[in-house]
């Protein structure tokens, strides 16, 4: 790996306080021991290994509430944008792992029922579950209120039908956090979000995609997947608050992620500039 000079003066902002120093400071020496001898050909099993490193450093505690394993009582920002700015500059893998376990509870966290929170969050925070977020359909990117993924009021249950696309972690979670029409009204008020657990039958993953930096992103389908009642989050209909209540916590987090890469690329183009000689001097 190469060697990342790193300032750190920004720790010295009143915007943070000693525990977010703290924190900084110790993920840096962490990333530098923990974050070399990670094999990226396989990206699948490079995230299942990245997981288990980062729930192993206690890092995945800070996605969760106190009550079920994590740091703080409820979402630290400052914390999320500080381990995502840091991860990203040493491995972009281990970011993307850290932000999906983010991400695909954060809607638990906000809207679950204290029995669902305790059923998933705990394996959140050790790495046992691995946590995806579904939301994206191939006509529905940004325009969530288009989505046409259907979940049927069966009684007990939901039936849902229809697919997503570009799911990160798909094909890998050991759940996802779905968004479907429910149908209690038109566009963005007939929303609503469940947990379909992937071992659920009628799930299939039909297209891996590939893209230029590697990382589990897929296809789902669904024909006739039983979700049981008690999985879905929060009111029916409120599905379309769900999703931006949490997206809401982790853009922010987005930020701090791109300027890990953009100080790692700098870093690099130093010291190739450095390392590079011309007519008898360094470039």
């Amino acid at each position: 790996m190469t060697k990342i000079s790193v300032d750190q003066t920004y720790l010295e902002w009143p915007f943070f306080e000693d525990h977010h120093r703290t924190l900084a400071l110790d993920l840096e020496n962490w990333c530098q021991e923990n974050l070399k001898d990670i094999d990226h050909s396989d990206v699948d099993q490079a995230c299942k290994d990245m997981l288990a490193k980062l729930a192993g450093g206690g890092w995945l505690k800070y996605v969760v509430p106190k009550a079920y394993g994590g740091i703080f009582e409820e979402f630290d920002v400052r914390s999320l944008c500080l381990i995502r700015e840091t991860l990203a500059r040493h491995d972009g893998l281990a970011d993307f792992v850290f932000a999906m376990q983010g991400l695909g509870s954060g809607t638990i966290t906000l809207f679950g029922s204290e029995a669902t929170k305790a059923e998933y969050l705990p394996g959140v925070a050790t790495g046992k579950k691995m946590a995806a977020f579904a939301l994206t359909e191939l006509d529905s990117g940004s325009d969530v209120a288009n989505m046409t993924t259907s979940a049927e009021d069966c009684g007990d249950h939901y039936s849902v039908n229809g697919a997503k696309t570009y799911i990160s972690n798909g094909g890998i979670a050991d759940y996802y956090v779905l968004f479907v029409r429910t149908g209690e009204a038109p566009g963005a008020k007939g929303l609503s979000a469940m947990i379909l657990d992937a071992d659920c039958a009628g799930l299939e993953i039909t297209e891996r995609i590939e893209v230029i930096a590697p990382h589990p992103l897929a296809t789902l389908t669904f024909n006739d997947c039983k979700i049981p009642k008690e999985k879905r989050l929060g009111e029916a209909g409120a599905g379309f608050k769900a999703s931006m209540a949490t997206l809401d916590i982790f853009r922010s987090t987005v930020g701090a992620a791109a300027l890990g890469f953009a100080r790692r690329a700098l870093s690099e183009a130093v010291n190739r500039t450095n390392e590079r000689h011309l007519f008898g001097a360094p470039l």
